[in-house]
């Protein structure tokens, strides 16, 4: 029998069975699909060699009217603007103490510890605030070790919390026998807003806050301080406006503040701010029109003087035209309001071509400017399809995909489910609990829309799933990442990852390494195919001749490129797959030699090897070629 020629088709099918799914693709990790074929993903290097405080949430960027790029990076703690290659801090602050509020409680000899007394101070565990005008405790806690910003260790009560002394570096300050206590009458501490949690808290009660901070059962899943922190972020001509989900909405005046000394402020205290929203769900700028939009807004009094200052979780909100502080509803402006009736809360929205998107966890919402007196329609869509999570919608230059609870699907005027490929695989091992994590995100250089996702029983986001929308496959793989910005007014996409509270911005489709690293578990694996074309007999395979394109910048050579082919195979579909070799494959490589007998095999294309000579290295399959006997029926 001659060579037989194995041309998979593309992307990956978990649906069915691994042997009724015969020449094609089965599983894969770091791998896409281009014009029909496998080939590594791009690799990633850091944006900045700076890092961050815990996990990014949310990315947004834009452009000043000077030209100046901007990247706003909302996480679990903070907010950054990050220019060039500095991140520089711009989280809010909610309160600021009185001269001599705050005393500092003498620190034992041999410690580290101080606890910080301040009357209802509002702080939870993480918090950060900034102590001016200390004075010395004695001996090494000096008045530079106090003034200086501080994250709270512990919350012991309402008036209490515990810092650890540090010196201007950063480095740990272990008080002697001369530090005593209260650090002056004129002390200030100024407060950032509380900080969120990682995880998102299905259930209220327990495990929702600190031990001791309310009473049982009183902090609500949709409008917590200690709940998984998401941002919104949109720019309103040149200045940034951002919102933590469930809480306030902020804003950064480009022209009027300076990178690294000021803060965003609330919407509300803008100059001019007449009534705006105190609290909302999302925020977001509406397309030609320019107004605010605040999704889930805190609505008016019924005296309509003031903001209740609690959500509605179906209201939505916007202001005067080409205004971002005026909300009043007038004859004479265009700001005003509706309150949705399909569902039970707004999950997220996201603005499209002459229109803005709105999804509830039961339906979705058009909503498009018409201009006075009305400003707004709303149109219901559909009802019974909606988002899985706040971020997990994302519009593409071929319309708007996003994930419900059970399926994909896309709007391009109507709403399509994606037939899809990998849905079992996704849907069974996904982890619901922490279904708010989920984000879509676009790779329009490759056509690629996909969400990542935390699986079974994790809680940290460790898996992706990729549908390339011009060649409609499917493939998957495992990645922690947990926000993404595709390139636009930045030459590459952006992704964030975090660890230990460290996180790191990354420029993506750069390269083919991680990091500066050899890219590690990078595979693609077929389903099974018979050797026999009729399944029964049991045939010999001799010899792979292997057609894989090796690019990038790596050495070539039996000493650089290279990847490793798998040959498995089992004699019946319930049996465990056998590996028979494991071949190193070079650019020079012309085949490998082999010895296996069996009804069905499987091929592997593998690089899972930290080895030096692999960096720079992409590759491409092309049709693999099998010598193959027969070899007998037992």
């Amino acid at each position: 029998m001659p060579l037989q020629k194995f041309l998979f088709k593309p992307g990956i099918n978990k649906e069915a069975t691994a042997y009724a799914n015969e020449g094609g693709w089965f599983d894969s990790n770091l791998v896409r699909f281009r014009k029909g074929l496998p080939e590594k993903i791009g690799g990633w290097v850091k944006a900045s060699s700076n890092s961050f405080k815990s996990s990014g949430r949310s990315l947004h960027a834009w452009v000043d009217l000077e030209g100046t790029k901007y990247l706003g990076l909302g996480t679990t703690w903070k907010n950054y603007i990050l220019e060039g290659n500095s991140y520089n801090d711009i989280t809010p602050l909610r309160s600021t103490t009185s001269a001599g509020d705050v005393t500092f409680a003498k620190v034992e000899d041999g410690d580290a510890t101080i606890t910080v007394t301040d009357t209802a101070h509002g702080a939870v565990k993480n918090d950060f605030v900034t102590f001016s005008g200390a004075a010395t405790l004695g001996g090494l806690i000096t008045a530079a070790v106090l003034n200086q910003e501080y994250q709270i260790v512990t919350v012991p009560n309402a008036n209490t919390y515990t810092i650890t002394a540090k010196d201007t570096d950063g480095a740990e300050v272990t008080a002697n026998s001369s530090d005593s206590g209260n650090g002056g009458g004129s002390v200030v501490g100024a407060y950032q807003i509380n900080v969120g949690l990682d995880v998102y808290i299905p259930s209220t009660g327990w495990g929702s806050d600190y031990w001791g901070s309310g009473t049982w059962g009183s902090v609500s899943a949709l409008e917590a301080t200690n709940q998984l922190r998401l941002w919104s972020q949109d720019n309103f001509g040149e200045d940034l406006l951002f919102n933590a989900r469930g809480a306030g909405i902020y804003y950064w005046d480009t022209s009027a503040k300076t990178l690294g000394t000021d803060r965003g402020v609330a919407l509300s205290a803008i100059s001019g701010a007449n009534l705006a929203p105190t609290k909302a769900l999302q925020v977001l700028v509406s397309d030609i029109d320019r107004h605010v939009i605040c999704l889930g807004a805190d609505p008016l009094n019924d005296g309509e003087t003031a903001r209740t200052g609690s959500i509605d979780p179906m209201f939505i909100a916007w202001s005067d035209q080409e205004d971002a502080a005026e909300w009043e509803p007038k004859s004479t402006n265009t700001a005003g309001s509706f309150r949705l009736s399909a569902g039970s809360s707004i999950v997220g929205g996201v603005r499209a071509r002459q229109e803005t998107l709105i999804w509830t966890d039961t339906s979705l919402y058009s909503m498009s400017f018409v201009g006075q007196p009305f400003t707004f329609a709303l149109n219901l869509v559909n009802e019974g399809v909606g988002l899985v999570g706040p971020n997990a919608m994302v519009n593409t230059p071929k319309g708007v995909f996003w994930m419900d609870k059970k399926g994909f699907y896309m709007y391009t005027g109507q709403v399509q489910e994606l037939p899809c490929t990998v849905s079992e695989y996704v849907f069974t091992d996904l982890n619901q609990t922490q279904s708010y994590q989920i984000f879509g995100f676009v790779n329009k250089a490759f056509d690629e829309v996909g969400w990542f996702y935390c699986s079974n029983d994790v809680t940290v986001i460790d898996r992706y799933v990729v549908f390339n929308y011009e060649e409609q496959v499917w493939s998957i793989g495992k990645l922690s990442r947990t926000s993404w910005i595709d390139e636009g007014i930045f030459s590459n996409p952006k992704a964030t990852y975090s660890s230990s509270n460290t996180g790191y911005c990354y420029n993506h489709e750069t390269g083919h390494d991680a990091d500066e690293t050899a890219m590690t578990d990078v595979y693609i694996e077929s389903s099974d195919f018979d050797i026999d074309p009729a399944g029964e007999d049991f045939q010999h395979i001799s010899r792979i001749i292997p057609d894989i394109k090796f690019n990038g910048n790596g050495s070539i050579g039996t000493e650089g490129q290279q990847v490793d082919i798998v040959l498995k195979k089992r004699d019946f579909p319930g049996e465990d797959l056998t590996t028979v070799i494991t071949g190193t494959c070079y650019s020079n490589t012309s085949k490998i030699d082999t010895r296996l007998r069996g009804r069905q095999a499987v091929i592997r294309v593998q690089s899972n090897d930290t080895d030096t000579s692999k960096l720079g290295m992409g590759f491409r399959l092309g049709a693999t070629r099998l010598d193959i006997k027969p070899d007998g029926k037992r």
